[in-house]
């Protein structure tokens, strides 16, 4: 999302007029009668949180190009449902990961450099803003609150989250703890270092150039309609989570140190 910013045209362009060029098609086509159409919304539209938790009448307040552009999608997409009557519905997803998560998104990136330090391939790694809160639940999870989306009677929007909250911080704890190391913090800000207690080895360490000029600070959604209205709700947990991202890319990189 940081590089939203440094792409913004592109990313207004795909993320924003990219939907309306599907659901365009849809209608120009005259499907508007036996397709569903779902839009990966996202919770980077509450951005500047106008409250605590987020949930689908949260006055939205994006904070990047990529929010503002996924504003438009988010709008377009309820436009076209009130106007043509598609079954178009919005899901917006609270952060969700897995061994699959990019490698340019902070939870992957931090799965892929413990893995490299437990298998003596890297020693240190860069991350901007510890302190940044999210509420992180597991991709599997939330593809199953996506297609229970598309079953239901009256195309509606959702929010999809877990209610739970992590900072980057713990995130970073969390993995170092699955290999058997315990980060101990040192230093303020930008000068702040996570060093390993048993070695005494420096791991973390924080770069200004991957803070957002504007950050998104916290992120908690609230999912009570999708457990009312779904009969959904999050299975695995946030530990189970991040075992899981580190023992996948334990493995990924003992068999291609380059990968």
């Amino acid at each position: 999302l940081k590089i939203s910013f440094d792409l913004a045209e592109y990313t207004a362009d795909v993320d924003g007029v990219g939907t309306l060029r599907l659901l365009d098609a849809i209608k120009t086509c005259g499907l508007i009668n036996s397709v569903k159409f779902y839009q990966a919304s996202t919770s980077e539209l509450f951005g500047k949180v106008q409250e605590i938790p987020q949930k689908e009448t949260t006055p939205f307040y994006p904070r990047s190009p990529y929010g503002a552009a996924k504003l438009y999608a988010y709008w377009i997409v309820v436009n076209f449902r009130e106007a043509y009557n598609l079954f178009a519905v919005n899901g917006i997803l609270f952060n969700h990961e897995s061994p699959r998560r990019g490698a340019n998104f902070v939870t992957r990136k931090i799965s892929r450099s413990v893995a490299k330090i437990h298998l003596g391939q890297m020693d240190c790694f860069s991350l901007g803003n510890l302190d940044a809160k999210r509420d992180w639940g597991h991709a599997r999870d939330y593809i199953e609150a996506m297609w229970l989306m598309l079953q239901t009677d009256e195309p509606e929007d959702f929010v999809i989250a877990t209610g739970e909250v992590h900072s980057v911080r713990e995130f970073v704890e969390k993995s170092f703890k699955h290999i058997g190391k315990t980060i101990v913090w040192e230093g303020k800000n930008e000068n702040e270092v996570g060093r390993c207690k048993e070695t005494g080895k420096i791991h973390v360490t924080v770069n200004h150039k991957y803070y957002r000029p504007t950050e998104v600070d916290f992120l908690q959604g609230d999912c009570t309609k999708a457990r009312q209205k779904l009969n959904w709700k999050p299975r695995v947990t946030f530990d189970e989570l991040v075992r899981e991202m580190v023992d996948a890319d334990v493995e990924l990189m003992r068999n291609n140190p380059n990968a």
